[in-house]
This record gives C-alpha cells, structure tokens and sequence, in this order.
C-alpha cells in the first residue's frame, strides 16, 4: 500500500519576483514554477487519493486565509485547500500563481498557515507532511515566533523545505554579488530556521538544475511467493531440507503512462470542447469544468449463422458459446465437462531438482527478469538454514535448479537460483529457464575459418580476417573502452554511462511533454533533458581519440567506398555483357541508315525487344518521347482489337516495360503523359468500346503513374493513389 503524503506548497507572488535576474529570459516567478509545477504534476499524475497537496501563496494582492482577520497575515491567500489535485485544480492554479503589486506579506505567518493546513486535515494519522517555501527572500519577515514554529514543526513531524531565488549556497557553489540587507537577513532567518528543526535549505538554481535528472520511482514489492523451499520430499522423509521463503521481484519493467481513447460528446460541437480534464463516464468533471470529451466504451457482440435469422446471423450470448481450439485451420470444440481433462492440477511448491555447476551455465538461457529469494520474516530458524544453503553454494561455486508453481493450478515453471552474499544482505537470485521445447538450436558457419566443399578446412582465406587486421581491430576495441572514460567526484577514472545515470528516453520524455502539457496547453513541448540524450551518441572526445585505430582498421581491411548509384540511364543501368565475339551488335546496328533514330519504326510482332534497342541508342528526350509514343500506338491497337482480353495481357507487359525503362532513365513524363492518355481512352469507351477490364488489369500490376520517389519529375504519393482511386468513380458517371 502506498505511503500517504500531505505537502503544502507556499509560493512567494511579490511584486520582486517579476524581476528577471542574472540575464534569465523568464521571471523569477515563472523560473520558480518550473520546479512547484513539476512537483504538483507528478503529484496529479500519480492519481492517489492519498496525496494531498495544498498551495499558499505569499505578498498577494488579496488577503484569503483562516487568520485574516489578523493584521500579521494580511497577502496571504490559500489558492488551493489540502487535498486531492485535479486537472481542472492545476489549471486554476495556473491563471492564480501570478505577479502581484505588493511587497507586504510575511513568510513566518504563511508558514503558521500551511502548518495550520497539515494539522487540520491530517490530524494524528500517518501521513508524510511537507511544507515547501519558495521565495525570493525580499519582504519583510518576522522572527519573533521562530521557536515556537520551530517547536510545532518537530512536533507534528513537518518536514520544512526552503528553496530561495538566488540564494547563497556555499555546498552548491552558488553565490550572488551585491546582495542586499534585508534579503541577506532573511536568508540567514531562513536557514537557521532549517537548521534548527531539521529541514532543507537550498538555492533555487540547484532545485531547477535537478529538475533535468529523472526520478527512480521506488515501488512497495508484492511477494509473488510465501511458502516452503524444499530439497527432497518432507512428507515421506526426515531428512529432507525445507525453509520457509519469500520470493519478491528484484527488477520491474517500467512502462510509459497508456493513452486512453477519448471522444467528442454527441451532444456538443467539436469547436465547444476545451482541454480541460474529463470523468471516464463522460460526465461533468470536478469543479464543474467540463471539456466535451467522453470515454470511448467497447462492446461486443457475437453471431452465429443462422438462415432462418434476418441477415443470416444471430446474435448469441457469451455464455451460450463454446470454446474451441485451433488446430491447423479448424475449430476443434471441448466442452466444459472435457475441459477439466486438460487442466494440469498443481499446488504451491518450491522444490530444488539438482545443481549445476557454475560455470557451466550459459547465461543466454536466462528467460525472465529476476527475483530474489529471502527467508520468511521474523523467522530465525529460517533464517539460518537458508544462510547455510547460500554459503554452501557459493563455497562450491554452483547453482540451484528448481521447480516452482507460485499458486494453485498455475503452470510449473523451472527456474536457476544463484547465492548472493553481501556485508548485511544474503539471498538467492532466481532466473526462469527454457524447457527443453522452448530451447532452439541453429547452426552458423564457423568464423575462424571455412570448411570447403570437399570437407577441406581453410585457415587463411579472403572471407577470414588476417593478423594485422585481427591486431588493428583489438587495438580499435581497445581505444573505445568506456569503463575508464569517465570521472568521478575526486577526478578519478571511472566508467562512461553507469548504470545510474542511464535512463529510458522514451519513458521519461514522455512524463516529460505530459506533465508540461498539462500545465501549458497551448505551448510546444520543451527539448528533451539533456540527460537523456547524453549516451546517444559516443562522446566527441573519445571518437577523436580512437580515429589512429579506426584508420588502421580501415588500411588493413582495404575498405573502400562504394559509390552511390547515380540516377540515370548512363550511370544507373548495367553494361550489357561483352560477346565472345567481341563485336559491338549495337554500334553495328546504329551504322545501319534503316535503323536511326529518326527512321526507325517499332515492328509490332517484336514490340517490345525493338523498343529495348531503340532506348539503347537514343540520346535526347524527343528521341524517348518519340519511342514511347510508337510504343503506345501499338499498345492501343493491341486493346481496340482484342476479341475479349485476348489482347490485355501484351498490353500489360508492354506498359510494364516501358515504367520499368522510364524509371530506369529517371524521365517519368514520358510514361505518365501515356498512362494519362491510356486511362481517358479505356474509361471513355475509346477503344473498341467497353474495356474496364484492361484498366483494372491495369491497377491490380500496380503500373500506376512514376512517382517522385522512383525518379524526377514523378508525382507525388497522395496524386498517384488519387489517379488509380478516382478511376472507378469516372467509369461509373460515363
């Protein structure tokens, strides 16, 4: 069960907080709400009733609070009772928390007021109480009742946090010049009130710098497991081992928050609806906001074929139907009665089969994440005999391989447990293993050497890496080693990426644009932290340091640079084989005064060779256009006196060719400007009459119009799919 928590939030809104110091673009209010909104966010996002939260603000122009009648806690105004935050809460907050006009207001008495909040409403439970003071430390402040706050604080077990803008901060580093009376006096207040109940006192600029490094989000572990470890049958003999554990998760996936699917209230236009927060069932939301949203519900229904119904189905209950397995492609149905045949019965149970040895294991049968196994609490019998079990497997370097079912009827699952011995701390880490169905086995050639046809082996072979390269390779791996890359806090080597500064890009800037979007909806989502772009790419330095060995590698493996295939029929197209003959067929047919470009006519009994050989010698665009148009002459001759589709299929294979030589070449309007041209005629009954059936031979070839993708002067994708969709609707009005 989650711990629960109270914070009550005092932001400091005086006239001095819309300074802008130390060349920020933003005010110091704005600046200060970077870190209360991502608290009070994270807070929301949570969604536990259990987590209250309150904000004060201080120096307002008004004056709302249970002490107002009171001239010391004038311009204090409690802008948000302790309790449950909302979205429609966050949003109020957000046109409140502003700049006011005045400099009058007392931190000590809004203090008074957030303790009052805390008591009131959290009485004598358990609750984690907060108070964070965000100020700028420039109003007057009164320091009379500095021990008796002190004294309530410890009392009530109040946590008190004091973040200041710009405030001196010798650990941190940070210190402002010219920092004036009142605001040092006030610093100084501050701190030994910090100082003297126990709380924190820091700078702002620190809070908002760690703003950038996520939060670990620790989680209560649910044990997945409570009963005996047994080696050996207790039942049936005594001197089978059997301790009482507690089997708990070692590692936890963290998953992103889900989307949910929301949609436009039937009875509101969809310009009425507004981004404020919304109820699942569609209903009005807290505080009477509401934002025209409704849950998108599913339901299902199940039908059978039936002749006798209307439409040929009939609608069933889920309880009337059957379960059936698949089995190839047929339904093979069990009845319940049957069902419990398949049931494979089991109880709870923890048992070692046998042992391993430790280095004999493969660590890429590991199947799950991992879970550790403790004694039963408060159980020292327990205790000890697992500490045995865990010494003696560790003194004997091996594992232990076990059968666990963690409830009733649930399946059996073999798992690995691994002895692990710290200072304070022993337990065994558990692993699922694969059965033997589960493991597959897949040859690969080997690496250090070819085996031949014939059986022969070969060590030195142009596939195998020599030792200069194998040596220049070693050398590269060497000189990209992170484990010494980094530093710690003393200046010593240390490993580049650990594990505890890596964090899950997608998980955390996601947080990230949801928790700012919440707050400012109507802004663009701010840049990723740096943080989580950090290890995306090997550092600068280290790349510059290793480039000697890279250049080796390269020298000895004789890479070179493949050249990007250029577009084109000179540069894209392969050289036709050379003859044996050595005699150029081409250049001897381009000496032929019948043969020229200028004469030469495509023969229709050879359509589509000639066409090839006529590209093959043309140089300009008039010369394509004027192949592709004899082309096209015949292609439409072919469908004008097909008797049926006798004719569809040369037709077909003649556009084909001619897209694949056009996209080839990189000119696609002289085979768009015929397709055009072959669509109006089929679909307009231009030749031969009804001829639908050749443009649909047409699309199902995908021979539509050369896209800008396939080569230049293409059209785009939406104009492509829109000329091939718009057909049927055009054949259908004629």
């Amino acid at each position: 069960m989650a711990s629960k928590e109270a914070t009550v939030y005092i932001v400091d809104c005086g006239s001095t907080m819309g300074e802008k110091s130390h060349g920020r673009p933003q005010s110091n209010l704005d600046w200060a709400l970077e870190y209360v909104w991502d608290k009070i966010t994270t807070t929301v996002a949570n969604g536990r009733k259990t987590a209250l939260a309150g904000v004060v603000g201080l120096r307002t122009d008004g004056t709302e609070n249970l002490l107002d009648s009171e001239e010391d806690y004038a311009h204090i105004t409690v802008f948000q009772e302790l309790g449950q935050v909302l979205m429609p809460q966050l949003r109020k907050l957000r046109q409140e928390l502003v700049v006011s006009q005045t400099e009058d207001g007392d931190a000590m008495s809004a203090l008074i007021i957030a303790i009052q909040m805390i008591v009131s409403t959290c009485k004598k439970l358990q609750y984690q109480r907060r108070i964070v003071l965000v100020t700028d430390g420039r109003g007057t402040m009164q320091a009379d009742d500095l021990a008796d706050i002190t004294s309530k604080l410890k009392e009530d077990n109040i946590d008190l946090v004091v973040l200041g803008v710009d405030f001196d901060d010798a650990e941190y580093g940070f210190k402002e010049e010219g920092t004036d009376e009142t605001k040092a006096e006030n610093e100084a207040i501050l701190k030994q009130l910090c100082d003297d109940c126990g709380g924190a006192y820091g700078t702002l600029v620190q809070a908002v710098d760690e703003l950038g490094v996520p939060r670990v989000k620790t989680t209560k572990p649910v044990p997945s497991y409570r009963g005996m470890l047994t080696l050996g049958n207790p039942e049936e003999y005594d001197t089978a081992l059997a301790i009482d554990v507690e089997r708990y998760p070692k590692t936890m996936k963290a998953a992103p928050p889900s989307a949910s699917q929301f949609v436009i209230r039937s009875d509101m236009a969809a310009g009425e609806a507004t981004q404020s927060t919304q109820t699942m069932d569609g209903e009005e939301a807290p505080n009477g906001t509401n934002d025209g949203l409704a849950a998108v519900k599913t339901a299902r229904t199940y039908q059978v074929d039936d002749e006798k119904a209307p439409g040929g189905k009939l609608d069933v209950e889920r309880d009337e139907l059957s379960k059936g397995y698949e089995y190839g492609r047929t339904a093979v149905h069990i009845s319940e009665s049957d069902q419990i045949v398949t049931l494979y019965e089991t109880s709870p149970s923890f048992d070692i089969l046998g042992f391993v040895d430790k280095n004999q294991y493969e660590r890429y049968l590991d199947m799950s994440r991992s879970n550790v196994v403790v004694a039963q609490r408060t159980n020292d019998k327990a205790s000890m005999a697992l500490s045995s079990l865990i010494h003696a497997l560790y003194e004997l370097e091996s594992y232990a391989v076990a059968r666990l079912v963690m409830k009733e009827n649930k399946e059996p699952r073999i798992v690995l447990l691994a002895p692990n011995i710290e200072p304070e701390f022993e337990c065994l880490y558990d692993v699922e293993l694969p059965f033997a169905e589960g493991v597959r086995s897949y040859k690969f050639p080997p690496l250090d050497r070819v085996v031949t046809v014939s059986g022969k082996v070969l060590k030195v072979h142009r596939n195998l890496p020599n030792d200069d390269l194998q040596a220049a390779m070693s050398d590269y791996v060497d000189s990209m080693d992170l484990s010494t890359f980094g530093q710690d806090e003393e200046g010593q080597p240390a490993e580049y990426g650990s594990m505890d500064e890596t964090y899950s890009p997608m998980l955390h800037r996601i947080n990230q644009v949801v928790k700012h979007r919440a707050v400012y909806p109507d802004t663009d989502p701010p840049p990723p932290y740096e943080i989580l772009t950090r290890y995306s790419q090997p550092p600068s330095e280290l790349l510059k340091a290793a480039q000697p060995a890279l250049s080796r590698v390269i020298k000895c493996a004789d890479v070179k640079k493949v050249p990007p295939k250029a577009r084109g029929r000179r540069y894209g197209r392969k050289e036709a084989p050379k003859p044996l003959s050595e005699l150029d067929v081409s250049a001897l047919l381009a000496q032929d005064p019948k043969r020229s470009n200028k004469q030469a006519r495509i023969d229709p009994k050879n359509a589509i060779p000639e066409f090839k050989q006529l590209l093959q010698t043309s140089e300009e665009l008039p010369q394509l256009q004027s192949a592709c148009g004899q082309l096209k002459t015949i292609i439409f001759d072919w469908i004008k006196h097909s008797v049926g589709d006798s004719g569809y299929g040369r037709a077909v294979e003649a556009i084909r060719v001619m897209r694949e030589e056009m996209a080839e070449m990189d000119i696609a309007a002289p085979y768009n400007d015929v397709l055009r041209e072959l669509q109006a005629k089929l679909l307009g009954g231009e030749l031969g009459g009804e001829r639908k059936e050749m443009w649909y031979r047409v699309r199902v070839n995908r021979l539509g119009l050369l896209l800008a993708k396939e080569c230049e002067g293409g059209v785009s994708e939406e104009e492509g799919k829109a000329f091939l969709s718009a057909a049927p609707a055009a054949a259908t009005s004629k």
